[in-house]
């Protein structure tokens, strides 16, 4: 089933997210590669894309329950240096396309 991992930011964590990207896009290509992941990126607070603008992230993949979602969401390394203040991981139907 797929679950979907929508993620706040915390203030001022731009910095933070620099120097925990490799880490974080390394997660996300793991399940790109095992054809688990539908979609991830990056949520803005203005309309240009720039870094500075980042403010989240919604990620939406397969996971074997909730809990398993849950514990991955949890081990992100945005999570753990600071990058996130909060994650909120829920079942996720994909109905289009």
């Amino acid at each position: 089933m797929y679950y979907s991992i929508i993620a706040e930011d915390a203030e001022n964590s731009a910095e933070k997210r620099r120097q925990g990207r490799v880490a974080h896009l390394q997660r996300l290509h793991v399940l790109n590669q095992q054809g688990r992941l539908l979609v991830a990126g990056p949520h803005l607070k203005a309309e240009e894309e720039d870094t500075e603008t980042y403010c989240g992230s919604l990620i939406v993949a397969d996971f074997d329950s909730l809990t398993a979602a849950q514990q991955w969401a949890d081990a992100d390394p945005y999570l753990q240096t600071g990058v996130y203040s909060q994650i909120s991981v829920k079942p996720f139907v994909k109905v289009f396309p």
